[in-house]
């Protein structure tokens, strides 16, 4: 393989501190390579040497001549002022780029819901991020080097990328590197990976997964890491083993050595004693949203929610997934009482006991004087963890405060560690119900595995919105999406399903001819109708069609209600056996729900709807 690019003896020291000290490698052609290691211990500062945006303050870093480097920042760099047009392609005409089928493609993953007209300071987080991302992606570079390129994409974003990445160029051709807390992302796109820590750079061969069954045999055999952080690694690569099959197929390493090194790790949670344990605290009612609606800002023209009824059980642990702007978090907030809906009603237990993590974590401005003991100190001063009595000391070392950093000022904590100490703040508060609106933001891998490992324990009834797959599939049993359509779906296929069911509705979205205001719709490149379309039969088969769905579809609702009461009566009686047999019924019933739904769809199609 050709060499592209490469760092030599690389030392950068910050006031008292070195962040990389005498670092010595390269990228070549083929190498895919993901970059990992805690926040602050110089991942985007190494990253920003080999792309030559900054100088050592010791070594070189060298390129061949012909090598064009392509850099997305972590933050936002994009001239607010300019249109989104004018943005991504500056002052080439429409036809320049737009006989580019590369091109096409790139705007019509990225931005092709986005108004083509509007100025970029009016968009939203998600939206100017993948502006960036477009405007990178349609130039050609032998080395593309992205710096948390899956902050604020959604779930169906984040898929996008991957696909790109994976297809951009042949196997042996161009090279990428980047850095991000994505773990499903990491494992999916990369075949090498860099961890950075104290100062230096361990490589290894294999995305996440393998990257965590290296580590855990090098921690081993070294004997150099304490007996908390071995075993968090072994139930995280417990949790790769017994996943789905997509992913332990894609590790490239001994499966023999994988089984040996987790033979005596138990499964990530025991469902059965959580679940025992959350009735006991939360009795048969939880939160229940009946038949709510909700227009979107009062805007009687468009419903957030239309009809929806969500009933959560003791100990249920749902992922909810969604496009940007289908009212994820709104949905918590009316689960909290904090939105009152336009129709319909929340039903609350009278036990129950919730608590929020929002996005922003503004909560802790009002303890940003103490120091982040004080702050669970003023909480408890002792903890029930597992059997164990801890201090406040021990609790918020257990989440990653080292005895130095727990008398850190509040005020003085970046973004991951807030949203740490927060999250922990709420767990000391003994919620029954816990809430988490994108848990994942700001976070490193080791900080993700220390969070759901504390998660993993917590027993009462867990609702988590978040883009991250990986944490979705790890801390919650099952998901539901919001398609923007206003209505709330099962997922008994989890992720992929959504994917797919996403994939079939702008399909059928571009069949019908779309209304997109983005470039794909302003230059005529989207898919229009077939020539002559549906044919009035066909019309009326897909419209006789459509209503046997609907008419199966509302049968099946009502038996999944009469499940989830039967499940929730057993589960209040200590019943586990019926209530595993249910359980299986269940999901019987939401396979056969999933496949009617992709029935609709097809019919949907047919219609334009």
């Amino acid at each position: 393989m050709a060499h592209l690019l490469g760092g030599e003896n690389l030392t950068v020291s910050f006031a008292t501190r070195t962040v990389l000290d005498g670092v010595t490698l390269g990228l070549e052609d083929g190498d895919r390579i993901g970059m990992v290691g805690r926040n602050g211990d110089g991942k985007s500062t190494l990253m920003r040497l080999l792309a030559m945006r900054s100088t050592p303050d010791s070594g070189r870093v060298t390129k061949r001549g012909d090598v064009n480097i392509g850099y997305l920042d972590q933050s936002d760099v994009l001239d607010g002022d300019l249109t989104v047009g004018t943005a991504i392609v500056g002052d080439r005409a429409d036809h320049e780029w737009a006989a580019n089928p590369k091109i096409r493609e790139i705007m019509g993953g990225l931005v092709g819901d986005v108004d083509w007209h509007a100025n970029v300071h009016s968009l939203s987080g998600g939206q100017k991020r993948r502006v960036a991302l477009a405007k990178l992606l349609i130039e050609d570079h032998d080395v593309i080097m992205l710096d948390e390129p899956t902050n604020h994409l959604d779930v169906e974003g984040v898929a996008w990328l991957a696909r790109h990445l994976k297809s951009r160029w042949r196997a042996k051709q161009g090279a990428f590197l980047v850095v991000t807390h994505d773990r499903w992302f990491l494992d999916e796109v990369c075949n090498r990976t860099w961890e950075v820590h104290d100062a230096m750079v361990d490589p290894f061969d294999g995305g996440y997964a393998a990257y965590v069954l290296a580590r855990a045999e090098r921690d081993r055999m070294a004997a150099v890491v304490e007996n908390k952080r071995q075993q968090l690694v072994k139930k995280e690569l417990a949790w790769l083993r017994r996943g789905a099959p997509a992913r332990t197929s894609k590790p490239k390493f001994r499966i023999e050595a994988a089984n040996e090194i987790i033979a005596d790790v138990p499964e990530p949670r025991d469902s059965v004693a959580l679940n025992k344990m959350a009735t006991a605290r939360l009795g048969k009612d939880v939160l229940d949203l009946e038949n709510v609606s909700l227009n979107f800002d009062g805007d009687a023209g468009r419903k957030l929610f239309d009809n929806v009824t969500l009933r959560l059980a003791p100990g249920q642990r749902l992922g909810i997934v969604g496009v940007n702007g289908a009212g994820k978090s709104t949905l918590l907030r009316l689960l909290n009482g904090d939105v009152t809906p336009d129709a319909g009603r929340l039903k609350r237990g009278k036990t129950v006991v919730t608590a929020v993590l929002s996005q922003e974590v503004k909560e802790l401005d009002e303890v940003k004087d103490l120091r982040v003991v004080e702050v669970i100190e003023r909480e408890k001063r002792s903890f029930n963890v597992a059997g164990k009595e801890l201090t406040a000391g021990q609790l918020v070392e257990q989440l990653g405060f080292t005895k130095e950093k727990q008398w850190t000022p509040v005020a003085d904590l970046s973004g991951g560690e807030r949203r740490r100490l927060q999250l922990l703040r709420l767990l000391v508060g003994e919620p029954n119900v816990l809430m988490l609106d994108e848990p994942t933001n700001d976070l490193d891998t080791d900080t993700l595995a220390a969070v759901e490992d504390v998660l993993d324990g917590w027993p009462g009834t867990l609702v988590v919105v978040s883009h991250d797959r990986y944490l979705l599939e790890r801390v919650t049993d099952s998901q539901m999406a919001l398609l923007g359509d206003g209505k709330l779906r099962d997922l008994p296929g989890g992720v992929d399903q959504y994917l797919e069911l996403r994939e079939a509705a702008l399909s059928a979205g571009a069949v019908s001819g779309g209304s997109g205001t983005g470039p794909t719709a302003a230059t005529g490149s989207a898919g229009t109708a077939p020539a002559g379309g549906p044919t009035e039969a066909e019309k009326r088969e897909a419209r006789k069609e459509l209503n046997r769905i609907d008419r199966q579809l509302g049968k099946i609702a009502q038996q999944e209600e009469k499940l989830h009461t039967q499940m929730a009566a057993k589960s209040e009686s200590g019943d586990f056996d019926a209530l595993s047999e249910l359980n299986a019924k269940l999901q019987e019933l939401l396979s056969e729900k999933e496949g009617l739904e992709l029935e609709w769809l097809e019919a949907a199609e047919v219609l334009g709807e």
